[in-house]
């Protein structure tokens, strides 16, 4: 029963990986502006995270930055590219290190929700949102934190009114970060949910 389990979960990694890859070059997981990239690639990392824990989300998020990484490098993003060119340690823990955090986060949230959830579902919706709270807070954290003084931010943040880092962080987020959080909770939640009863038997 255990080694089914185990390829069960194999299987569904395989799988999570792949949507990613396949993600990564499409606008479903990067939708590019001039501004912050629109992205739907924690939703994968998400389900993954819920139903085989925190270290597939920390492979996951792997998977997420290496993808984002690579764009910068290849020049597909102009916003990464431009901080690649400015800070290229920066831009390597923004792409990977803080997706890989927020995908072992992810699944360590869910692990303490389920065990307080009588539904077994609202942790599922929840998890799903977090991904996406996660990344975006760890996102813009490391983006003030190695970018804030480059004329590059200062120059967004000119065209908001000069804000302080705080406000800037909304500013910027804007409203693309609200719907990059409602779809992680309500795609997460619903298909995590699903693939939970098959996958993982423990949280069925």
């Amino acid at each position: 029963m255990n080694r089914a389990v185990s390829a069960k979960e194999l299987t569904a990694k395989g799988l999570l990986t792949g949507v990613l890859l396949v993600m990564s070059f499409t606008p479903l997981g990067y939708f590019h502006t001039l501004g912050l990239d629109i992205s739907l690639m924690m939703i994968p990392v998400a389900i993954g995270a819920m139903i085989m824990g925190p270290s597939t989300g920390l492979w996951l998020g792997f998977v997420f930055g290496a993808t984002s990484f690579q764009q910068a490098l290849m020049g597909t993003s102009i916003f990464s590219t431009t901080l690649l060119n400015i800070n290229p340690v920066g831009t390597f823990i923004l792409c990977i290190p803080t997706r890989m955090l927020m995908g072992y986060l992810t699944g360590f949230c869910f692990r303490l929700l389920y065990k307080i959830d009588k539904s077994k579902t609202v942790c599922y919706f929840a998890g799903g949102f977090l991904a996406a709270f996660w990344n975006t807070v760890l996102f813009m954290s490391v983006l003030l934190l190695f970018f804030w003084n480059t004329p590059l931010i200062q120059d967004i943040n000119a065209t908001f009114g000069n804000l302080n880092p705080f406000l800037f962080v909304f500013a910027f987020v804007g409203i693309n970060g609200l719907l990059e959080m409602s779809a992680s909770c309500v795609v997460g939640g619903m298909v995590g949910k699903v693939l939970a009863k098959t996958v993982c038997r423990r949280q069925a």
